[in-house]
């Protein structure tokens, strides 16, 4: 199980590390095979212009769940890095389903399971994912991660549908995945 202790650190080093993990939210869901780190320095960042109440959860403290509403249609899950007062989180954009796929299935009305959480809102979608969740802890239910049970191949590449800093290589995949929400640009 993922402790707040692992989110403590640098957002850079948490996000690769998020790949290959179990993310379950009342026991559905599956393997994380993308993510995206942002942190208070950075001009993408929802705390890059200091604290509101949209983005309280961002600033801490660590190991907690940041949620909030992309243009007024789908929920976004971060988990919250380094410590508190320092806004830094993980976008986790893609999942590859593996437990509780009837209810991922049902909550997205489809059955291609590359589809049911192959990008941030259709993976908050799946799990259930709203606001109510702004702020709840990630090593308590209806959470559960788990650490990834062996190496993945993660790679990086710029970031997906910023208008500033979306050049810089902060968004890690599962290399050759199926689930992600789009494929890393050709080198």
């Amino acid at each position: 199980m993922l402790t707040p202790e692992f989110f403590a650190r640098s957002v850079r080093d948490v996000a690769p590390e998020l790949v290959g993990a179990t993310l379950l939210v009342d026991g559905a869901g599956g393997r994380i095979v993308e993510v995206e780190a942002y942190d208070q320095e950075d001009p993408a960042s929802h705390g890059y212009r200091g604290r509101t109440a949209r983005n309280a959860s961002m600033f801490g403290p660590p190991g907690r769940a940041y949620v909030y509403r992309s243009y007024g249609v789908h929920w976004c899950l971060n988990l919250v890095c380094e410590g508190e007062g320092t806004a830094s989180a993980v976008l986790i954009r893609a999942l590859e389903p593996t437990h509780g796929l009837d209810e991922l299935r049902a909550r997205r009305g489809l059955q291609d399971p590359r589809l049911l959480c192959s990008g941030p809102g259709k993976l908050c979608q799946a799990l259930g994912i709203t606001n109510e969740l702004d702020g709840s802890r990630l090593d308590q239910p209806p959470f559960e991660l788990r650490e990834r049970p062996a190496p993945v191949d993660v790679a990086a590449g710029p970031r997906v549908g910023l208008t500033r800093a979306a050049e810089r290589p902060w968004r890690y995949v599962e290399a050759g995945s199926r689930f992600l929400s789009r494929s890393l640009p050709r080198a």
